[in-house]
């Protein structure tokens, strides 16, 4: 089992806690970790790009001039894609960009995000983040005591205070552990765990 130590809001030590080996010390294979990264960046594309083809485009169905005997090419009404204004061929429809990959794959690359932060020594265990009130400073302040200036820190349960503490501090995320995934453990440098939060992740892993 692997040790790390659980710190409090002042970055002091306060106690161990056992992580499993099967979740937090696996083989890390960049490949693996490159797949999910790639498949969770191709879900958030929106897909949203469009064009007009020749029927979306109003105008008059009337064809331009006769057919023969003007000398000039054969046209036909004015929302001809050779014209300006007219319509656009071969343009992009909205279509989703999202696939999956498997759920074995999916869980053993968060595995291998989680067990990368743990060999690098960019994973840190606090025992809980109180608030008295909604107060940047005082989350600020919680931050620096841990010596930390880019991190994402995951919680076990929902906190308003926490979450609107944190909000305008740049380059720091709230998560609570069912969000967990791939992009953003490894998005940020350290990865700060709320001890309640390791059962549920374990949990989630394991099961």
């Amino acid at each position: 089992m692997a040790v790390i130590e659980v710190l409090n809001s002042s970055g002091e030590r306060v106690s161990e806690i056992d992580l499993s080996d099967s979740v937090f010390n696996v083989p890390v294979k960049a490949s693996v970790l490159h797949g999910v990264v790639t498949m969770q960046l191709a879900a958030r594309r929106a897909g949203s790009a469009s064009v007009k083809r020749r029927s979306d485009v109003s105008g008059s169905t009337r064809k331009l001039y006769r057919q023969k005997g003007t000398g000039r090419a054969r046209k036909g009404d004015i929302k001809s894609p050779l014209l300006r204004g007219g319509g656009v061929i071969f343009g992009p429809d909205p279509r989703s960009y999202a696939y999956k990959m498997p759920k074995k794959v999916r869980k053993l690359a968060l595995k291998m995000a989680l067990s990368s932060k743990y060999q690098d020594n960019s994973l840190l265990v606090m025992n809980k983040i109180e608030l008295d009130q909604i107060k940047t400073k005082d989350f600020v302040e919680i931050v620096k005591a841990l010596k930390v200036k880019n991190a994402l820190i995951v919680t076990d349960a929902a906190d308003e205070k926490l979450n609107l503490s944190s909000r305008n501090v740049q380059n720091v995320k709230i998560m609570r552990s069912e969000g967990l995934n791939v992009y953003d453990i490894l998005k940020y440098e350290n990865l700060i765990l709320l001890e309640p939060s390791i059962k549920q992740i374990e949990g989630r892993l394991l099961s």
